[in-house]
């Protein structure tokens, strides 16, 4: 059985996701940065240097849990629609807009589906234009356009409509190398009428009566066959029929555009004869051969009534900035290797969906009687208890272990696979430093950081922010490793395609 997943279908998604956020009855979505040890063969699988690709399993999500380190909240502003980015070049081939491209009918470059297709760009000065005729598949030649008008544009051999321009903070926030955002500039739609014909797909032919000749557009359009509705004015000399274009006298182009149509055809066999006598003509343009004038329907509402649909917007952009501590809940002095999103986790001990800017996800220790310095990564242990787990950081000042516990021998579970946690007031040791600790059974309050955030101990022990495993991961990516410093900041731009 033969079917597809339209562009429709994906853009609905695409719009269902990007509603989300805000929606009344809205989801939560939170970034989240996360492993701080190497990948290796024996554990996450893969290396630092070709981190493994993450695997879509139950098991694995809880995993993710346990090394996570820090998230984020991804407000309404902090998201796009996006489509890929395609730059303005001179004298290279773009496709043209085409309301029938297909595997019988591709376009110039190939493509098999107008959404995969070249038939936009986006200028130096950050203006889109969508390609309403390319010449016949030649190649751009002149300099590069400028012009906002709402009307077509001719230029570089080009017809070509203004889509929208991006804004500087759409630039600085959401312009990638492979990804720009994507908008639908007020004016533009304004002007846009749906159903009007502005695109044709000219074939030459040969043997026909030189001249200029106007023609009824018919189809389901209004006014069809009369001087209201959609005309086109023929040129014709050396006997073809000229390419589109908007050059009075030399091409054939639209000379009203007409509304209301769906598809459209033209008839070069028969003259015809309107009441404005403007459009007096010859009778007939000959009896030549193997011309034709292809009506292009334009998009539901006319070209430029919504960009994000008519480029293919069916991507939707997340940009989150990640300013040194972030309210202390992401460590400066580790490193990170998974980036993720967690949609509506509950704070810690509740079905609350969380809301706080960040959360940390790291457990905390506030120790006393510390001798040494516990380095990063390094397995701590607790014999009196027989748990085990791995250091995060070491905040010396307040004398704070953030630390982790996860689901294998090496850094959570006891030789026989038992998950015991930290507890009471037992020393804990680092497996390389020789640092050690005990739990402060007297901190029983929140202490101030260094950032101004704060963390509230109970007997010396502090649990995470976010209640693991709760709401549902979405998206992970597994990178190299991304060392962190105190006075770094991390631009994380995340695409997703339906």
């Amino acid at each position: 059985m033969a079917a597809i997943i339209t562009e429709k279908f994906k853009q609905h998604n695409a719009n269902q996701f990007f509603e989300s956020f805000s929606e009344t009855a809205n989801n939560t979505y939170y970034l989240f940065l996360g492993k701080s040890t190497p990948y290796s063969t024996g554990t996450s699988g893969g290396t630092d240097a070709a981190p493994p690709t993450p695997s879509d399993s139950p098991a694995d999500e809880f995993y993710i849990w346990d090394d996570m380190l820090a998230a984020k909240k991804i407000g309404t502003t902090d998201i796009t629609y996006a489509i890929p980015r395609r730059n303005w070049t001179n004298s290279i081939i773009y496709d043209q807009y085409e309301d029938n491209i297909n595997s019988s009918n591709t376009a110039s470059s190939g493509a098999t589906n107008l959404y995969s297709s070249s038939f936009y760009f986006m200028t130096s000065d950050y203006r889109v234009y969508k390609v309403i005729d390319n010449n016949n598949g030649v190649a751009y030649s002149g300099i590069e356009p400028t012009s906002t008008s709402t009307s077509t544009i001719t230029l570089g051999g080009y017809v070509l409509k203004y889509m929208y321009s991006l804004t500087s903070t759409e630039i600085e926030k959401y312009l990638t190398t492979d990804f720009m955002p994507v908008s639908t500039d007020s004016t533009v739609s304004a002007a846009a009428v749906d159903g009007s014909i502005e695109s044709l797909v000219i074939t030459g032919g040969t043997g026909y009566t030189d001249g200029t000749f106007y023609a009824a557009i018919y189809g389901d359009g209004t006014n069809q066959g009369t001087a209201t509705g959609a005309i086109v004015r023929i040129t014709i000399a050396s006997g073809a029929i000229q390419g589109f274009g908007v050059t009075a006298g030399t091409d054939t182009t639209i000379h009203a555009a007409g509304a209301a149509y769906t598809y459209g055809t033209v008839n070069l066999g028969t003259g015809y004869t309107f009441s404005d006598t403007s459009l007096s003509s010859a009778s007939s343009v000959g009896s030549g051969s193997g011309g034709v004038v292809s009506v292009q329907a334009g998009p539901k509402g006319g070209h430029g009534d919504n960009a994000i649909t008519e480029l293919g917007g069916h991507y939707v952009m997340m940009n989150t900035t990640l300013t040194q501590a972030e309210g202390d809940d992401f460590t400066t002095k580790n490193d990170f290797r998974r980036v993720g999103l967690v949609i509506d986790p509950y704070n810690y001990g509740t079905t609350t969906i969380a809301s706080a800017s960040t959360r940390r996800q790291t457990a905390s220790l506030k120790l006393t009687s510390t001798s040494g310095t516990f380095d990063p990564d390094e397995k701590i242990s607790q014999t009196t208890t027989g748990a085990i787990g791995k250091v995060v950081e070491w905040d010396a000042v307040n004398n704070i272990l953030y630390y982790q516990q996860e689901r294998f021998g090496d850094y959570g579970t006891s030789s026989v696979g038992a998950f015991i946690a930290f507890s009471g007031a037992n020393a804990v040791t680092g497996a390389t430093s020789n640092a050690s600790g005990t739990p402060d059974a007297s901190a029983d309050a929140a202490i101030t950081l260094a950032g101004g955030g704060s963390i509230t101990f109970t007997n010396g022990y502090a649990n995470p922010e976010l209640d693991p495993d709760s709401g549902n991961i979405i998206y992970v990516e597994n990178r190299k490793p991304i060392s962190r410093a105190s006075d770094q900041t991390e631009d994380i731009k995340l695409v997703v395609e339906f």
